[in-house]
């Protein structure tokens, strides 16, 4: 049997953050898809299905509350998870992630710290159920 692999999306344009994300990814044996620009969002939420998004909303290479937006508005993400980071002064900007239905926004540090439990803790939605 052929085995499947989560898959997440990083939309992250920070490199000290992605490279994190990298590592931690391949320690949990999850595969990542990067995407580093606007265009690149789009693209990647156009053609995957990611088990996980997990969004940078201090970058300024898009606007991070319009991707939520989308990613909400789009019936093929309604039950993926989006995790979010941010500097933790940011508590306007974690409301309003958290109004354009980000359930998980964290700041920089924990998430830094948590990130292979995220990683861990995905679902896989097109893995077999084996329960």
């Amino acid at each position: 049997m052929t085995e499947v692999k989560r898959t997440v999306l990083a939309a992250v344009e920070d490199m000290f953050f992605l490279a994190k994300i990298e590592a931690a990814a391949k320690a949990a044996g999850v595969d990542l898809v990067e995407a580093r620009s606007a265009e690149k969002v789009n693209e990647h939420l156009d053609a995957l299905s990611p088990d996980l998004i997990i969004l940078d909303l201090n970058t300024r290479a898009w606007d991070p509350l319009e991707v939520i937006r989308r990613i909400r508005g789009d019936p093929k993400f309604r039950s993926t998870p989006v995790v979010a980071f941010l500097s933790h002064v940011q508590v306007e900007l974690e409301r309003a992630a958290r109004a354009a239905g980000c359930e998980k926004v964290i700041p920089r540090s924990a998430f830094s710290r948590d990130l292979p439990h995220i990683l861990k803790a995905i679902k896989c939605a097109r893995c077999p159920d084996l329960s």
